[in-house]
């Protein structure tokens, strides 16, 4: 069963080519919304609480905060309408999973930055 699974991913879905980001990164993504005929693009920018999956199933969680209200938005990898990802900032969090960020307000929601 788990090879009919590959083989079908393998062959009749896209690969895009996206960087690399992990939990805690502040990313930009682009996305194309359809409305009626016509199409637009908008962004979506945010911290990474988390990935899951793998492979071409992969799928990530993103929160902004928008005026005092938390907005999350989960995104396959592999979704159409997906142009791009930016990744804005390098985060440094120790859990992959970073659910307790839902929680905090004020200077405490400040994840620190990996610089290079």
């Amino acid at each position: 069963m788990e090879s009919a699974i590959q083989f079908v991913q393998n062959e009749f879905i896209e690969k895009k080519d996206f960087p690399e980001f992990s939990a805690g990164d502040t990313i930009t993504v682009y996305y194309e919304i359809r409305e009626g005929d016509k199409t637009r693009t908008q962004f979506f920018k945010g911290v990474v609480i988390q990935i899951k999956g793998q492979g071409l199933s992969k799928t990530f969680t993103i929160r902004k905060m928008s005026g005092t209200v938390g907005v999350e938005r989960i995104f396959p990898i592999n979704l159409p309408t997906l142009q791009k990802i930016e990744v804005n900032a390098r985060g440094k969090v120790r859990q992959s999973r970073i659910y307790y960020f839902k929680n905090l307000r004020g200077k405490k929601a400040r994840i620190k930055e990996i610089r290079k």
